[in-house]
C-alpha cells in the first residue's frame, strides 16, 4: 500500500498505524462480502451463479490480503513488544 513502512524496520507508532489501517480495510470487506451474500439471497440461480463466479472470488482475495497485512503488523507490534 502506498506509503507504507517496511515491516522489519518500522517503528511502534508506525506499527499501530498500519494494523489499525488494516483492521478498519478488512472490516469493509467483510461487510462487503456479508452485503454481497445478503444480496445473493433474493437473486435468481443464475445471476447467483454469476456472482459466485466473479465477484465472490475478487471479494474474498482481497479479504484474504488484508487479513494477511493485518497478521504481519501485529507480529510486528509482538515482537515490538517483547
Amino acid at each position: 500500500m502506498d506509503g507504507e513502512q517496511d515491516i522489519a524496520t518500522s517503528s511502534l507508532d508506525q506499527a499501530v498505524f498500519w494494523r489499525d489501517t488494516y483492521r478498519e480495510i478488512l472490516a469493509m470487506e467483510e461487510s462487503v462480502m456479508a452485503r454481497v451474500v445478503e444480496l445473493m439471497a433474493a437473486q435468481s440461480v443464475t445471476a447467483r451463479r454469476e456472482v459466485e463466479l466473479s465477484n465472490v472470488p475478487v471479494i474474498a482475495a482481497q479479504v484474504e490480503r488484508f487479513r494477511s497485512r493485518l497478521g504481519y503488523w501485529e507480529k510486528r507490534l509482538k515482537a515490538l513488544d517483547s
